[in-house]
């Protein structure tokens, strides 16, 4: 079973994007054949500085791989290390009508609140049904609100193969994930957009510093407390360990426990959490021929799979290439 996930080379990465998703991609690489690619095609709709695009996409390495993906069981790799994927994009864009674009969710948020969208955002969905379809993915991870995606995706191969009489590109599914919504220091949901995140490799002390400024009410330290209204104990439910978790959990509601210890205890399981990977991090960060070899490895590999489904899709279409010399 093959399954595909994009990670957006948009910010740093923060605990919200760890537990929201990357936990679980990591977890899948035990059960399935997985590909990971860095979206910097993607990110061009809102990260337009060069510098920084670098620096996103390898912050994005360096965070899956020290907190552990193994290179020999998962493709890790630069979405523009698969060029093939924007040419399929515009194959389907050939047969995907516009009146389906115009339905996709971020289009409609963007249109709707007044903000200039560009033809990046606008076919958005065609170069993720691309990404898709490219690697001929079974299973792709989702949360409730990117099923559209999907079916766009289906759809898209669908258009695809019935214009052209075959069966080239394969009908991907969905695979639904209970992927937690992380409260932020503000008790949003936690997004750089905003500014309320607990960044993965921010110093022990920096991070302590985030986590004791987390937004509580002013309930007594001696009163019941409700935990599933606490934003402290939302992300702690997400680290610790189900014994930890119910242990806490009395502790709220019987009341006793101050919202400054439970944020102490909150930052002593993210530092379990973190500490690891910090530190693997820095190794990594240290060893940039590594990081790169194997982004590139990974990378020929998907190009190489992406190359087999755009020879069948140019045959389809009548889309002749020159041979090469000697060939």
């Amino acid at each position: 079973m093959r399954i595909l996930s994009g990670v957006q080379a948009t910010s740093k990465p923060h605990l919200g994007n760890y537990l929201g998703a990357m936990k679980q991609h990591l977890e899948l690489q035990h059960e399935h054949e997985c590909y990971i690619f860095i979206a910097n095609y993607h990110s061009l709709t809102t990260v337009q500085s060069a510098a920084k695009l670098r620096e996103n996409t390898l912050e994005v390495a360096l965070e899956y791989l020290a907190f552990g993906l193994d290179p020999r069981k998962a493709l890790l790799f630069r979405q523009s290390d698969v060029p093939q994927v924007t040419e399929l994009a515009w194959i389907l864009s050939t047969v995907t009508g516009m009146g389906m674009l115009e339905r996709a969710h971020a289009y409609k948020d963007k249109v709707a609140k007044g903000i200039p969208a560009s033809m990046g955002l606008f076919s958005y969905p065609l170069l993720m049904a691309a990404d898709i379809l490219i690697y001929r993915s079974n299973l792709v991870p989702v949360g409730k609100d990117q099923v559209q995606h999907i079916e766009m995706t289906q759809d898209m191969a669908g258009y695809f193969n019935n214009t052209y009489q075959c069966d080239v590109l394969v009908r991907p599914e969905p695979r639904l994930n209970e992927a937690p919504i992380v409260p932020g220091i503000d008790g949003q949901k936690m997004s750089k957009s905003y500014g309320n995140t607990i960044d993965l490799f921010d110093t022990p002390a920096g991070t302590r510093k985030k986590i004791m400024s987390i937004k509580t009410d002013s309930t007594p330290v001696e009163a019941p407390k409700d935990p599933d209204s606490c934003n402290v104990f939302s992300i702690y439910k997400l680290i610790a360990d189900r014994q930890k978790v119910a242990e806490i959990e009395a502790r709220y509601r019987r009341g006793g426990l101050g919202y400054g210890e439970a944020k102490e205890l909150l930052a002593d399981e993210v530092e379990r959490l973190l500490a690891p990977a910090r530190q693997r991090r820095e190794e990594l960060a240290g060893d940039p021929d590594y990081v790169e070899d194997v982004l590139a490895a990974a990378g020929a590999r998907a190009r190489k799979t992406a190359e087999e489904v755009m020879a069948a899709v140019r045959e389809a279409c009548g889309l002749m290439t020159a041979r090469k010399q000697g060939s």
